[in-house]
């Protein structure tokens, strides 16, 4: 039904993703494979239905009732077997914006928040932020495999006495997708030692069978008791610039803490093209959804091929989830200098160096591949002449 091999120009909207190239160190050249946005058109509901609102002529103050609430329930009962708690929902501007509302809440200055890196640079960049303590326990690369440390995340917990941990699930940039006896053991550890677990589950719906997903909240009233789950249509669906996010939490003295935090930001109403965007993709969204997921696997499976033919120097850490991939640049020997000449200079790309995802990230590189094929070749044919004129 939808045309995901379409070439959309997205040069002069304003867009993140093409036209900050310059302003962010660039050449304002180089192809796009950044940031996490697809480059495709969304769902026809959704712009049908933002469309019904534009005609409307009138966008004041917007509030949810009740059907919202059922919407998003059913959303994941249907796909995550979650039974979401009424009363539980707190609604944010984003998930980035959660988290800052998290330290805030369930934790003072000077005290210590824990992440596992490499992972999306936003957590750190709010830990630091907001005065609090960086706490690292990295994640563990095990042939091809990244996994979590357990002796080393509980032993920096005791002594950093940390309060908050930030799980990341699944897990962006290296794509795992943790299986539920992880999530268990990992959050038997914060309920042993009184760490708020906050879980940003944001690209939940994008997992390649055989995983699956498991939200932190359905492992079992305990766990959900000591948790916030974060989630947004915005990844799924390519609404991030649309600026809504579903935020669970179940217990009511973390609710509140949390709630207080965005009343003293200031922040009331979500946005009325948000709301109205979030609504559509859970009602009528899923035939779109499945589409794009199919069409992203295809590419997953067309740039593991690429890479073995035509560039065996980058090792594909295989990805359980998330349409981003996790890309070892390491066997070149380049330093960080020379792969970030490489890759903007030499073959045109704009891509994530993996150190922007903490020191854990050194030497590897984050690519989008939400876009169509073709454009996706076209990217992986530069980056291959150029390693073969580097060589």
């Amino acid at each position: 039904m939808y045309d995901f091999d379409k070439i959309i120009d997205r040069h002069g909207t304003g867009s993140l993703k093409f036209d900050f190239a310059k302003e962010r160190g660039k050449n304002g050249d180089e192809l796009s494979l950044w940031v996490a946005d697809m480059d495709f058109q969304v769902a026809k509901p959704i712009t049908d239905a933002l469309q019904a609102q534009i005609n409307h002529g009138i966008y004041g103050y917007t509030e949810v009732k009740a059907d919202y609430f059922d919407i998003v329930k059913n959303w994941f009962k249907d796909n995550f077997d979650w039974e979401v708690k009424k009363g539980s929902l707190v609604k944010t501007p984003g998930v980035v914006y959660a988290i800052a509302m998290a330290i805030k809440a369930y934790t003072k200055e000077g005290e210590a928040v824990i992440i596992q890196q490499p992972v999306y640079y936003p957590f750190g960049e709010m830990i630091i932020a907001n005065n609090r303590k960086l706490v690292n326990s990295p994640l563990v690369l095990k042939d091809g495999h990244y996994e979590t440390d357990f002796d080393d995340f509980e032993k920096k917990i005791v002594e950093n006495n940390v309060k908050l941990f930030i799980l990341c699930s699944p897990h962006n940039p290296v794509g795992r997708v943790w299986s539920k006896e992880e999530l268990k053991k990992i959050g038997d550890i914060c309920i042993k030692h009184k760490v708020t677990v906050f879980s940003d589950e944001i690209h939940a719906d994008f997992v390649y069978s055989p995983n699956k997903h498991h939200v932190f909240a359905s492992l079992g009233e305990a766990y959900a008791d000591n948790a916030v789950i974060a989630t947004a249509p915005s990844k799924s669906f390519n609404i991030a610039g649309l600026q809504v996010s579903n935020i669970f939490i179940e217990n009511k003295k973390l609710r509140d803490a949390f709630r207080s935090e965005i009343v003293k930001s200031g922040y009331s109403q979500l946005n009325t093209m948000g709301l109205v965007a979030a609504r559509a993709a859970y009602e009528s969204g899923k035939e779109w959804l499945d589409e794009v997921r199919a069409y992203i696997r295809d590419n997953l499976i067309f740039f593991r091929d690429y890479l073995k033919e035509n560039i065996p120097e980058l090792s594909l850490i295989e990805p359980e989830g998330t349409y981003l991939l996790w890309v070892d640049f390491g066997k070149l020997g380049l330093s960080e200098k020379q792969r970030e000449d490489l890759i903007v200079n030499k073959a045109k790309l704009w891509i994530d160096s993996g150190a922007m995802f903490g020191t854990d990230g050194e030497g590897f590189e984050r690519f989008n591949i939400a876009c169509p094929k073709s454009y996706l070749k076209k990217a992986l044919d530069s980056l291959a002449n150029a390693i073969r004129e580097y060589k």
